[in-house]
């Protein structure tokens, strides 16, 4: 039975864990860059993890509607640029994903491209209902690959062991298990699919900055970072100095300018040596950051910025007990 395609279909998340084994499930690979749906009828429309149309500062992924030739499909995926490797890179599309409306001298310097892993509607057929397996084979079968449309392979059985030392050997993010059975689960963190990052990372909230010297007299020394708690208290969680270029210094300066507050945003103290001279912010950005483990406190060990995060919201970013 026909139904009509719909407006908003929240992205699927994925739980982290260990890479699970056994016949039942397919890998992917996990890519660094940011989750989108796609809506293609009359034209594309593009949606961020956070339901924001970003059609517009993606123009070139236009060419989907071109490739699936009338046909109307939903569709989920991440948009990605490359770096000189020709492997996905969070820095590289930190040029693309805080502008809305990109100039055509910048498409043509940071190109992006979609890779698509996942069916949710066609021609008129809700298939979020249907396995996993199914929905990867027809999305195969449309041959989705163009300049900026790709349709990465899935693997099955044994392959998730090699498929992360591929994923390692190659510098990517980690990958991704979906139990073959599974249905689309829309807006669900659901354990059917598992991340299995191979360096950690996790997404933060800036509360504020240190002054910097020296060198970067004048501008950022490092960022005051939390995350909210179980009764909704920004934690403060550490701190971090280092991953920043001077673009990105100067665009997150801009940035917090405008949101200086009198107070901290913290609800938990902050390290006398990090408020003493801190300048607080309102808490609405969020940013990645890779790091080493944790400590004993709940503190980053080693925490290294990976760039802000516009397709998150601060309310979700949650510190795990």
């Amino acid at each position: 039975m026909s139904v009509r395609m719909p407006s908003l279909v929240p992205p699927m998340l994925a739980t982290s864990g260990a890479l699970p084994g056994g016949s039942g499930w397919g890998y992917e690979f996990k890519w660094d860059g940011v989750r989108a749906v796609a809506y293609v009828a009359d034209g594309v429309r593009l949606l961020s993890r956070n339901d924001r149309d970003v059609t517009g500062a993606y123009p070139e992924l236009g060419e989907l509607a071109q490739l699936l030739a009338g046909r109307r499909a939903v569709l989920d995926g991440e948009i990605v640029a490359l770096d000189a490797q020709s492997r996905p890179s969070f820095s590289a599309l930190q040029h693309r994903m805080h502008v809305r409306t990109p100039s055509a001298g910048l498409i043509s310097k940071t190109p992006v491209r979609l890779y698509l892993f996942d069916l949710l509607h066609l021609d008129g057929q809700d298939t979020t209902s249907l396995p996993y397996a199914e929905r990867r084979d027809a999305l195969q079968e449309l041959q989705l690959s163009g300049d900026s449309i790709d349709t990465p392979p899935y693997w099955t059985g044994d392959a998730g062991r090699d498929l992360a030392t591929a994923a390692a050997d190659l510098g990517l993010e980690g990958v991704v298990a979906k139990q073959l059975r599974s249905p689309y689960e829309p807006g669900r963190r659901s354990p059917a699919w598992v991340k299995v990052p191979l360096n950690d990372t996790v997404e933060v909230i800036v509360g504020g900055y240190k002054p910097g010297a020296g060198r970067r007299a004048g501008t950022i020394g490092s960022l005051l970072l939390g995350m909210y708690d179980r009764h909704d208290n920004l934690t403060y969680v550490g701190h971090v100095g280092t991953g920043f270029t001077q673009t990105v210094l100067r665009d997150l300066q801009e940035r917090l300018n405008s949101l200086r507050r009198a107070d901290s945003p913290f609800g938990s103290p902050v390290p006398r040596e990090h408020a003493r001279h801190a300048v607080w912010v309102d808490p609405v950005l969020v940013g990645d950051v890779a790091f080493r483990t944790w400590t004993p406190d709940r503190r980053l060990r080693h925490p290294s910025w990976k760039g802000l995060r516009s397709d998150r919201e601060p309310a979700e970013i949650r510190l795990q007990t």
